[in-house]
């Protein structure tokens, strides 16, 4: 067998570049960028070497042979002529990885079995022994890459992918692969900060992949020493003396670098749930010296070792996912923002994000951008460096303040540099802090402030008004500036924000970024928490999907409107379990209701039930085919101390009124635009039924009652013909509070009697 090899590394997409840098250092020869791959040459020793020490290689590839092929009987002559009795005993196993496509071979399991054939019909024995196929753990794994008819046939020296390193068993939700991590550290220069002694700090440290990856830089550990099975284990080329060799170097190495003083490596992580699977991984990987994880929010996170201790912030932010991500995932990257620049003065910054426009909400410039894929998934690795002439927060500064920012800036730089005084027992004396620069509030964009400012109107005004009506739940703000498209609710100390699907016209990157401009603005204007910010995207609904469940946090906030307190819920569901815009009806029943038998048809949580309750209703009985809302609804009533006289009817309502032989003297009927429920027989359709509905109702109507009907169809129509059977009378402008004036078509009402009533 030769002495020099064509070794290929394969890489995860965008890590081409660094793993060139770094195999060209450990001796490949002639290296050559690829997609996803770089390819070069070297001795065996070299091949084990990358092996044990690449970072950001998935696998060590070393090249049998290349060769033309034509269809897939040419592959099969190729790979047969290979002398296979120098790889693979008759008996041994082998896994076989195809891929690529072309030369009539379309299908990689298909070429992946011609490759498997020509192998095993080489070595296939007088007495019938063979080799067999193990996909685990085989004794040889070939891999071949088809490439415009070109067929590169290697061996899999690595064995499972480099990236796993072994200490990590126990993993969060979307945790970095260890290779993608340890790049990103590089770009973010972290061995030139350790070889400078430096710290590093993860405020959001997940499971601690960048702790490990960082410490084992530091302690200058091979990523792979701890590994015990390679794909060269069991292959009759391996020299067992030479991987010993090269093994034992790099325990030597690592156990020299853990002598070291370990450098300052810390985490901190919000979810409680992940602070002992991290530390397990620290300690698997034997570096619990070295990291510490502590458990702590972003907006508390305080990195310095000591005033003299510079070093790097490292970070991956949650990418979002679900409902209402928006909202937290700016709110955090501006905490993060907030916290470099405030306790992370003179320090480097690396932020790993999939949502780069949420990066520019930090409040800080990033001086350096890398492309990164994390898988499928576009990112980019955001340095930076804090100092104050990075900041764009804060008001317009002087010129005196940015003078005084600059020798704050300098003082530190110099107070880095100077060797520590002793006091009399010779032990370093710490020096008094200069004062951080004072950070004011984040400066809004011009747009943004202008959002705020039409929030803090609406509320100034609407405000007295809630306070006069003793209500805690309303909407300040309905898209009532177009470019701005959102509703936004107040529930007690809750801002509920719904954002507008914007029209195909709209560039999304101009909604995005005026979405987040509202949403910087919001918990100023308002006076609120970030963290009580929930944000939804209300698309056109069809069908029953508004109801639909859409989280499962199931938190609900008790607000009250017109002495009734109502439980409503801001995560779980598109709507929350009040339409805020009925409220005028629920408070016209409520005084209607006393000493009446009230009907509530599509009562979803049963709002307008607990008003009429409230209002003294003889009996009410609620219809609705969700056992889901009508459970709701129980706690609502359970809540105001109503349980006795409260029926509440799960069923199809259709059905139900026809079914019924009740008579009601108040019927409250808000249907949806549309249902094709599972649970009811054919299709509602509110333009279409409504008469059929209508008809109903008014069956089941006492001769003196009322039937208030409403709907949130933009393009309804009532049917004329109702108006010659039953006195008809709308009252949408009625039903319209003071904070949906500005939006008169919310919905429309009408209160219909008996024409002899």
């Amino acid at each position: 067998m030769s002495d020099r090899y064509e070794l290929v590394l394969t890489c995860p997409k965008s890590l081409e570049g660094l793993l060139l840098e770094e195999a060209t250092a450990l001796g490949l020869e002639e290296p050559r960028e690829q997609t996803a791959a770089i390819r070069g040459f070297g001795s065996l020793e070299l091949a084990y070497t990358l092996c044990l020490w690449s970072r950001l290689a998935n696998r060590v590839l070393l090249v049998l042979d290349r060769f033309t092929i034509k269809d897939a009987e040419s592959l099969y002559d190729g790979v047969h002529a290979i002398d296979w009795s120098e790889h693979l005993q008759p008996d041994g196993s082998l896994a076989v990885e195809f891929s690529g496509h072309g030369s009539g071979i379309d299908n990689t399991h298909f070429g992946a079995l011609k490759v498997k054939d020509a192998i095993v019909d080489r070595l296939r024995q007088a007495d019938g022994t063979r080799p067999s196929v193990d996909k685990i753990n085989p004794h040889l794994r070939v891999h071949l890459r088809l490439d415009r008819g070109e067929a590169i046939l290697s061996l899999d020296l690595s064995g499972h992918s480099l990236h796993q390193r072994g200490y990590r068993l126990q993993q969060g939700a979307a945790p970095l692969k260890e290779n993608l991590a340890a790049a990103v550290l590089i770009r973010a220069g972290w061995p030139r900060i350790a070889a400078e002694g430096g710290a590093l700090a993860d405020p959001m440290c997940g499971v601690g992949t960048f702790l490990v990856e960082a410490a084992m830089i530091a302690a200058d550990i091979a990523p792979n020493l701890t590994r015990e099975q390679w794909g060269f284990s069991e292959w009759l080329g391996h020299v067992p003396a030479l991987w010993k060799k090269l093994q034992g170097e790099a325990q030597e190495r690592a156990a020299a670098g853990l002598a070291r003083p370990p450098l300052w490596i810390r985490g901190y992580e919000a979810d409680p749930r992940l602070i002992q699977p991290a530390r397990n991984n620290i300690e698997r990987a034997g570096l619990g010296d070295w990291i510490k994880v502590y458990q702590g929010e972003v907006a508390t996170f305080e990195p310095r070792p000591d005033q003299n201790q510079r070093g790097l912030v490292i970070s991956n932010p949650p990418y979002g996912e679900r409902l209402g991500d928006e909202a937290s995932l700016l709110y955090l990257y501006q905490n993060l923002g907030e916290r470099l620049r405030q306790a992370c003065m003179g320090w480097e910054a690396a932020v790993f994000t999939g949502a780069p426009d949420l990066g520019k909400r930090m409040g800080i410039r990033s001086h350096k951008q890398y492309a990164f894929w994390n898988g499928a998934l576009p990112c980019k690795l955001l340095l930076i460096k804090v100092q104050p002439d990075q900041f764009v927060t804060g008001e317009r500064r002087t010129a005196e303040q940015r003078q005084v920012e600059r020798e704050q800036a300098q003082a530190l730089v110099e107070e880095t540099a100077q060797a520590p005084k002793l006091n009399r027992n010779g032990n370093p004396i710490k020096p008094t802090p200069a004062p951080a620069p004072v950070v004011e509030q984040a400066r809004l964009s011009e747009g943004g402030q202008m959002f705020a400012n039409r929030l803090q109107k609406n509320l100034k005004q609407l405000g007295k008004w809630a306070r006069r009506e003793g209500i805690d739940c309303y909407r300040v703000y309905d898209a009532d500036m177009p470019e701005y498209a959102l509703a936004v609710d107040l529930y007690h100390d809750w801002v509920h924000v719904q954002e507008y699907a914007a029209p195909k016209s709209i560039d999304p990157e101009k909604a995005q970024a005026r979405l987040f401009d509202a949403l910087a603005a919001i918990p100023q204007a308002l006076n609120i928490d970030k963290s009580r910010v929930i944000i939804k995207r209300r698309e056109r609904q069809s069908g029953t999907k508004q109801y639909e469940r859409q989280s499962a946090q199931g938190k609900f906030v008790e607000v009250s409107e017109g002495g009734v307190k109502l439980l409503v819920n801001l995560t779980d569901y598109l709507d929350t379990g009040l339409f805020l815009d009925h409220r005028p009806l629920r408070l016209r029943i409520q005084r209607e209701a006393a000493g009446k038998r009230f009907l509530n048809l599509f009562c979803y949580t049963a709002t307008a039930t607990v008003h009429a309750a409230k209002g003294g209703a003889r009996t009410t009985t609620s219809v609705d085919l969700s056992k889901t809302y009508l459970d709701w609804a129980r706690r609502n009533l359970s809540l105001n101390g109503f349980s006795d006289k409260n029926r509440l009817e799960q069923g199809d309502v259709m059905a139900w009124l026809a079914a019924d032989t009740n008579q009601y003297e108040l019927i409250f009927i808000d249907p949806p635009t549309f249902s094709n429920s599972k649970r009811m027989e054919g299709v509602f359709d509110v333009q279409r039924d409504h008469v059929q509905l209508l008809d109903l109702a008014m069956a089941r109507l006492a001769p003196a009652g009322v039937v208030y009907f409403s709907n949130n169809f933009r393009k309804f129509q009532l049917d004329e013909a109702l108006a010659q059977r039953y006195r008809v009378e709308e009252i949408s402008a009625e039903t319209i509070a003071a904070d949906f004036a500005r939006n008169p078509r919310i919905h429309r009402a009408w209160r219909l009697q008996p024409l002899n009533g």
